[in-house]
This record gives structure tokens, C-alpha cells and sequence, in this order.
């Protein structure tokens, strides 16, 4: 049989076909948690296996954490970035990809350079700040996209730049008197005050004096003499304003100050994150969640990452009893999993844990779905609550080939195999048709692998699955 060819995907093949998954997570990180809850699902890191993402920005909204990545082109050799994505979580372990709702051509003013940026809810809209290069000038430039929804689609709000001075990394912070604050610099860092629109402002941009005691000593660059580089999050907590920033390039560590305003004066407090991992930038983003506090960042610990080809990761920690921020290092386990994952009711095949050989792409049944899977390429999901037990997988799939198998297992892609859905040719790629099979022995909580094996080439794509429970 002639397998009918299938467009390639966005990303290469080199990242998502690496073998050597443990091992290069094992030596990409050099410190462990000092203290691990051994019963617990923990989360993968990096958090996204199958695109490069970098430089974070999460963002809590009716109980999920919606995170906003940039995108490094596989193999760049330099910040090579064209479009943002969405991923959110319920649970910080299994995460959901919601493809890329912004990109540059939403800017038809913008020319290149897709890079950090923040998303912020505001009266039931999303307006989501980024940096990239103004075509008319050639500078760096903020624009503002808005959207209806946390995972877009997002418009351009303005049709020009909200704010230019050839500067980068945009973040915002709503007071508690709905004064809203964007805060961006690399060399320097300048706030201006929003409007209550979002996309408009009061005033100049006012330059922030970057003092030694504000935001700590920089030794051997002359001009500059503070540990201030660029990315800075600002957030307020029991009173007390933090800013986080990326500080001394390069390699890069994280370092925060505190104000007791959202203007300052800032006062340097140490280290959060030291220089580690491979690469040479990092970034972060702090947010509460489910009464836990996370820190994400990013690093080059997929195989072929770098300081050019990034992956985001997340860390659970607490706060001081001062309020002061604890040093946090890179692990490869990342943060406990908050509760577990349901799956009697309909589970996207893009959440995922962790993933090896799979791709997403636009779903023309609606949604992502996952695609390019080859003979012995899996999804994990993890905490899954089976309960009593499954009697029956459901799952959304289409092929334009033979098709293959999804192997149900518990614990892993090598675990206990508890069902088999043969999955056929459905007449093309996007041409949907929905597979059952029952299950046996599915019962309690466990890791749930789906494990795709079939013939050589792509076998299929898959939409969602769903697994029954069995009658009492």
C-alpha cells in the first residue's frame, strides 16, 4: 500500500523524535526539590515537549492558569520568533495546548521579532502586551491585542503601536484601585499609566531609576551599574509590590525588589532563581493558584535546547514567613499535581504531560487535535481518578492511511496495557469518525498512557478521547 503523503508539520522532526528524553532532562538539571511528596503526581518539566516555548506569562482565570508562551523556531541560531501560544492547566500537571491565537501578522504595522510578552484580564476581555519591530521605524515597540476569551482569537486593538521608545518585555499590573501599570526596558525600564481601556494612557512614560539599592550592583559594564536587564513581572502581595526581573546578562539569573508602591522606591532583595539550566536568557512569571504559589521560567532542557530553542517550566514554592521569596532552582520534576483528572467526561488529546513523537495542529472538527503519530509515539496524562473502574475507551480519531492502534495503559507507555482501540482509515486526515473499546482493570488512580503502534509512516490523528465508568 502507498501511504498518500501528509503535509510536514510546523516543527521539525528533530525535536519531537529525540530519544533520549530522560537522560537529557537528567543532565539539564543539576539540583533536585529539597523536598519531594512522594505519593504525588509532580509535573513534567519542560511542561511542552513537542514546540520550543520561552518566556512565560501565567495568568489564573475561573480556575485554570491560562500561560502565554512566545515560540522558538526549531534550530534558530538566534531569537528567530513569529507567533505566541496558549497552553492552560487545572491541575499544573496536565496541560492543554491551545494553539497560537496571536502571531505577528495580527500586526500588519509589525515586521519580526514575536517576543515577551503578558496577557491580563480586564472587565471579561483579554488584552495580551507585546513587543515586536515596528516596520515604519525599525524600532522595538509594544502592541496590545484584545480578545473575548483567554485563548483568543486575538485582534489587534489599535492598528499602531501602544507605546514605542525601541524597547522590549512588556508587563502589567492592576492596583487594587484599578489603576492599571505597563512596566517594560531592556536597558532601561519605563512605566506608564493605562486608562481604564487598556489600550490607551495618561501621561509620559516615566523613566525608573535603576540605583544600586534599588535593583542591586552590576560589576564589569560600566553602563550598567545594576543588576537590571530586562523581562520584569510586577504583582502586589499583602500589601508589599514585587518586581521580578531577569538580571546581569549573560547567562542570566532571577532577582526581584519590593516597593511599597507600584511606582517605588524599589529596594533589591536577592536572588530567586540562580543562573542554571542551558540556557543563557531566563524569564519569569509568579502567580497563586488553588492556595499554592508557582514560579515559571525557562531553560534549554529539551533535546537540541539552547539558548535560542527555550522550554518553559514551573516550580511550586512558599513565600517567608517575611514575605521575602525563597531561592528557587530548575528541577525536572516541577510542581505536585492540585487534584486529579476526570476521564469520564471529555478530555482534549492535547493535554498532556508529557509527549513524545506528537504534533497539534487546527482541528477541522473543532478545537486541536494531535497528529503526525508514528508507530510507537505516546501521550501521558497524569493523577487519573478511575475510581471503581472503566468499562469502555472512547476515542475521536481520523487517518488517511491504515490507521493503527491506540494502546490503553496504566502508568506509562511501557505500563499495564488495559484496552486496544483499532482505529481505521477514515478517508483523510481531518475526516473524523469516533472508536470504542473496552477496558478491564482500570481502577483507582493512575498515570494513563496512550501508546499509538500500527505500520510505518503516519498512522492517525486524534481529537479527544473519554473513558466510560463501569456499572456498579
Amino acid at each position: 500500500m502507498v501511504i498518500p503523503a501528509r503535509p510536514s508539520p510546523t516543527t521539525s522532526t528533530g525535536l519531537v523524535r529525540a530519544v533520549a528524553w530522560t537522560l537529557g532532562l537528567l543532565l539539564a538539571f543539576a539540583v533536585v526539590p529539597a523536598a519531594v511528596h512522594p505519593t504525588a503526581a509532580r509535573a513534567d518539566n519542560p511542561i511542552v515537549q513537542h514546540i520550543y516555548t520561552a518566556d512565560p506569562a501565567p495568568l489564573v482565570h475561573n480556575g485554570r492558569v491560562y500561560l502565554y508562551t512566545g515560540h522558538d523556531e526549531d534550530g534558530s541560531t538566534y531569537f528567530t520568533m513569529k507567533d505566541w501560544r496558549v497552553w492552560s492547566s487545572a491541575d499544573m500537571v496536565n496541560w492543554t495546548d491551545h494553539g497560537s491565537p496571536l502571531s505577528l501578522t495580527t500586526f500588519s504595522w509589525a515586521s519580526s521579532d514575536a517576543w515577551a510578552g503578558q496577557a491580563v484580564e480586564r472587565g471579561g476581555r483579554f488584552y495580551w502586551y507585546v513587543p515586536v519591530k515596528n516596520r515604519a521605524t525599525g524600532r522595538m515597540a509594544i502592541g496590545v491585542a484584545v480578545a473575548d476569551s483567554p485563548t483568543g482569537p486575538f485582534r489587534d486593538a489599535l492598528g499602531r503601536p501602544l507605546v514605542e521608545n525601541g524597547e522590549i518585555d512588556p508587563t502589567v499590573f492592576i492596583d487594587d484601585d484599578g489603576q492599571a501599570y505597563l512596566y517594560w526596558g531592556n536597558p532601561n525600564l519605563t512605566y506608564v499609566r493605562l486608562n481604564a481601556d487598556m489600550i490607551s494612557y495618561s501621561g509620559s512614560p516615566t523613566r525608573i531609576p535603576l540605583t544600586t539599592a534599588g535593583f542591586g550592583t552590576r560589576t564589569g559594564d560600566p553602563n550598567r551599574p545594576t543588576l537590571y536587564e530586562e523581562g520584569p513581572w510586577v504583582y502586589k502581595r499583602n500589601g508589599l509590590y514585587y518586581m521580578v526581573f531577569a538580571a546581569k546578562c549573560c547567562s542570566e539569573f532571577i532577582a526581584y525588589s519590593t516597593a511599597p508602591g507600584p511606582t517605588g522606591p524599589w529596594t533589591y532583595r536577592g536572588t530567586v532563581m540562580p543562573t542554571q539550566g542551558s540556557s543563557f536568557t531566563n524569564h519569569p512569571g509568579i502567580v497563586d493558584f488553588k492556595g499554592n504559589s508557582y514560579f515559571f521560567y525557562h531553560n534549554g532542557a529539551l533535546p537540541g535546547g539552547g539558548g535560542y530553542t527555550r522550554s518553559v517550566a514551573v516550580e511550586r514554592f512558599s513565600y517567608n514567613a517575611d514575605g521575602t521569596i525563597p531561592t528557587i532552582n530548575m528541577t525536572s520534576t516541577g510542581a505536585p499535581q492540585v487534584g486529579t483528572l476526570n476521564p469520564y467526561v471529555r478530555q482534549e488529546a492535547e493535554t498532556i504531560a508529557w509527549g513524545s513523537g506528537i504534533e497539534t495542529e487546527p482541528s477541522g472538527d473543532g478545537g486541536t487535535n494531535i497528529g503526525w503519530i508514528e508507530n510507537g509515539d505516546y501521550t501521558k496524562v497524569k493523577g487519573v481518578a478511575f475510581g471503581s473502574g472503566a468499562s469502555s475507551f472512547t476515542a475521536r480519531v481520523a487517518s488517511a492511511t491504515g490507521g493503527g492502534t491506540i494502546e490503553v495503559r496504566l502508568d506509562g507507555p511501557n505500563g499495564t496495557v488495559v484496552g486496544r482501540c483499532a482505529v481505521p482509515n477514515t478517508g483523510g486526515w481531518q475526516t473524523w469518525t469516533t472508536v470504542n473499546c473496552p477496558i478491564g482493570g482500570a481502577t483507582g488512580t493512575h498515570d494513563l498512557a496512550l501508546r499509538f503502534t500500527g505500520g510505518s509512516g503516519y498512522l492517525l490523528n486524534m481529537n479527544w478521547w473519554q473513558f466510560t465508568p463501569a456499572q456498579p
